[in-house]
């Protein structure tokens, strides 16, 4: 049990309820409620999806805002996050399933394109150090739309452009890298993901992360034909480290553009969460703290394979500090948790046994919850 008052919040969203940004203003007003005279922190958290910009951005980076080409083709507005020399790219805000209308998917056709079009913006604002956030995409296209943003040239057989999308790339017979931005090569790129699944093959990203977006059996495919051809085409063009690079970890995440990335920008893959705990400052906050609050919507296997509240825990671990986690639902044990580094978890569903409510009333039943936190470890 923690006795002392100082508390870092570091949860990530509860998805479809609260963004980690709420999170952390129910966790405070519910521990407040308990223990008024606390000293909190809020340092809300991200591991490369959606709701990266807006951790970076509650850290004190810039938001900006630039129009780009979407998934299908029409304008969006994206937003990326800027301090001094670092920015912050989410892909999702860009090519992401949330820009999608409902019900509405393309997974031959949806674009990368604009995440390449928030690059050059986040470099021509000075950005030399880009962490490329990438997850909740709406797009299998390898990476393909992104290069071609940044200036790369993909043809077909009858020397016309590769259309966009990841089923066009089956007709792709060459590639030339050599029109790339010649700024790239003064930017280091960090992927940042919670995935590390090759490019192509069973645990590819067509055949496990294609049905989430759209894809029929034929669809799926369809896109594994069109990235295997892509890879082969770019390790002509490139040589073999391009094909190794289709194999390597991450390479498959959100849609490929893991791939586009590490042999396209000769980015550097890292555990999203661990990029987003160094970029926002954590090793700082954690200096600072008693105990340490994470979190996200559900606690369950996939949390302890890279997700927000895992890599906070090691974090938290490594310096001694105890944690728990808030959430929606948990559905792992005790000794998942504590291996985790997770002390205790506390679920909504521990004060409101329908599931449907928890996420209709998420922000009063966190309140319930961390006050409930303050008073077990405070």
């Amino acid at each position: 049990m923690a006795h002392s008052g100082r508390v870092l919040i570091a949860a990530d969203k509860f998805k479809g309820s609260l963004t980690a940004v709420e999170v952390a203003e129910h966790v405070t007003a519910g521990l407040r409620r308990e223990r008024p005279d606390l000293r909190i922190e809020a340092l809300p958290v991200a591991d490369g999806g959606d709701g990266t910009v807006a951790a970076a951005v509650a850290a004190g980076f810039e938001r900006r805002e630039v129009d780009v080409t979407g998934p299908l083709g029409a304008t969006v507005t994206a937003a990326y996050a800027l301090r001094e020399d670092t920015a912050v790219v989410e892909m999702a805000e860009a090519s992401g399933l949330q820009l999608m209308p409902p019900g509405v998917y393309a997974p031959l056709t949806a674009t990368t394109y604009g995440t390449g079009e928030v690059l050059l913006a986040a470099i021509a604002a000075g950005a030399r150090t880009v962490v490329l956030g990438v997850g909740g995409s709406a797009t299998t296209d390898g990476g393909a739309g992104m290069l071609q943003a940044l200036g790369a040239d993909f043809r077909d057989e009858d020397g016309d452009p590769v259309a966009h999308g990841g089923g066009p790339l089956r007709d792709m017979v060459s590639a030339d890298l050599t029109g790339l931005d010649d700024r790239l090569k003064d930017v280091r790129i960090v992927l940042a993901s919670d995935v590390d699944n090759p490019l192509t093959g069973p645990e590819g990203a067509p055949a496990v992360y294609g049905p989430q977006k759209g894809a029929g059996e034929q669809d799926v495919a369809m896109l594994e034909a069109g990235l295997a051809r892509f890879a082969e085409v770019l390790t002509t063009a490139l040589g073999p480290e391009a094909a190794r690079a289709a194999e390597s970890p991450g390479a498959g995440a959100a849609g490929g553009i893991g791939f586009g990335a590490l042999v396209g920008l000769g980015a550097v893959f890292r555990p999203g969460i661990e990029v987003l705990l160094d970029v926002l400052g954590f090793a700082e906050a954690l200096d600072r703290a008693d105990l340490v609050i994470t979190g996200e919507g559900s606690l369950d296997e996939q949390t302890l394979h890279g997700k927000a509240p895992a890599g906070v825990a090691a974090a938290a671990r490594a310096a001694g500090k105890p944690v728990v986690a808030v959430c929606g639902r948990i559905t792992i044990g005790k000794p998942e948790l504590e291996k985790a580094g997770i002390d205790a978890a506390y679920p909504l569903t521990s004060v409101e046994s329908d599931p449907a409510v928890c996420m209709a009333e998420a922000g009063p039943l966190l309140e319930r919850i961390a006050a409930q936190v303050a008073a077990d470890r405070l």
